[in-house]
């Protein structure tokens, strides 16, 4: 899972900021080097394609400038609807023979045209038997790859990798965490996507991308109080941060983590049929939204499973003299995927 590189630019475009981190490896370990992080207008990105290369490209230029980065090649990560990550569990055969297969297979397990996306794959190591293999097949739609390189090389720089967003994320973890001998689930949770990863010894055997974040607080708090989305943004920062809210704002939350549980319900669900393996030991949780009053808990309630708040710097360090520990604390819970993306290497 380890890639090392001290020449990557990672760019973690979501949909409502584009965060920029830089990582140099010393002999103490990975130190983090420069991390900013800048907000997009809202629509610039929808479901993890970039619907205005332009808008995007503008806003990496003002995060290259204000980090006076030097670096010239990038990587970045994929993530939405134009990605679809699944296991499946082929007859063993030599590896010169795995892609020309794997074309028949995924027609049955994409809901893209296969003409239309790009295929990679990883053979799942650990799940291998003499007679068949598991492999994780990663689609993405050729439509929205082209248009986050697009954007990347509109700046001047080099997008030497693309990833998935998810892998970052387990990436990340097992810098800081190491191998855990049973299966763990990461859960994310953005403004606009909830990344749902599920690692076993060392292997990414699930993901899933669930388009609900954030911003559907936002969204549900504007439509119930007759508010601007500014303001309902405002008060759903108040809510996370323990201010004093009007107790129909606490209300909706509530109602809006319900769904939340949900979602994240049937992602476990889909995995537990999907894996045919050891059910998940604990969760781990990231992502700007899980301030929100009560969401973590009901998750970990919900399900049955213990959970830990996810801290990308239990590994990673950095100069207290660039960064403050209030810094640190502040891009705790959003940096882990910007964080994993620059731990990776181009080949």
């Amino acid at each position: 899972m380890f890639f090392f590189n001290k020449n990557l630019m990672a760019l973690d475009i979501g949909s409502s900021s584009v965060k920029l981190a830089e990582i140099d490896f010393t002999s103490r370990g990975p130190m983090l080097r420069k991390f900013a992080v800048y907000p997009l207008e809202p629509n610039l990105v929808q479901g993890g394609e970039v619907t205005d290369p332009q808008a995007v490209a503008q806003v990496i230029k003002q995060l290259i400038t204000s980090t006076k980065s030097k670096r010239k090649k990038a990587i970045t990560g994929l993530w939405g609807s134009g990605v679809v990550v699944k296991k499946i569990t082929m007859p063993k055969m030599e590896q010169s023979l795995i892609a020309d297969q794997l074309k028949w297979e995924a027609e049955q397990y994409i809901p893209f045209g296969i003409d239309e996306v790009s295929l990679e794959y990883h053979v799942l190591g650990n799940r291998s038997t003499t007679e068949s293999m598991d492999v994780l097949l990663v689609a993405a739609k050729q439509e929205y790859l082209f248009r986050l390189i697009e954007t990347v090389e509109s700046v001047g720089l080099k997008c030497s990798v693309v990833d998935v967003s998810g892998f970052a994320l387990a990436n990340c973890f097992e810098q800081n965490y190491g191998v855990k001998d049973k299966p763990i689930a990461l859960i994310n949770i953005g403004s606009g996507v909830t990344n749902f990863v599920v690692v076993d010894r060392g292997e990414v055997i699930f993901c899933r991308d669930i388009a609900i974040g954030g911003a559907f607080y936002t969204s549900e708090i504007a439509k119930a109080m007759g508010v601007s989305s500014r303001e309902a943004e405002a008060l759903k920062i108040s809510a996370s941060v323990g201010q004093e809210v009007p107790e129909e704002v606490n209300a909706i939350i509530r109602s809006t983590n319900d769904r939340i549980l949900d979602e994240i319900r049937n992602s476990i669900d889909f995995y537990s049929a999907a894996a045919g393996g050891a059910p998940i030991s604990q969760l781990y949780l990231s992502g700007g939204s899980i301030y929100l009053p009560g969401l973590v808990t009901d998750i970990s309630r919900s399900n049955g499973l213990p959970y830990e708040i996810f801290d990308p710097f239990q590994k990673i360090l950095y100069d207290p003299k660039v960064f403050s520990f209030e810094y640190i604390d502040q891009i705790r819970a959003i940096s882990p995927v910007a964080l994993g993306l620059a731990l990776r290497k181009a080949d």
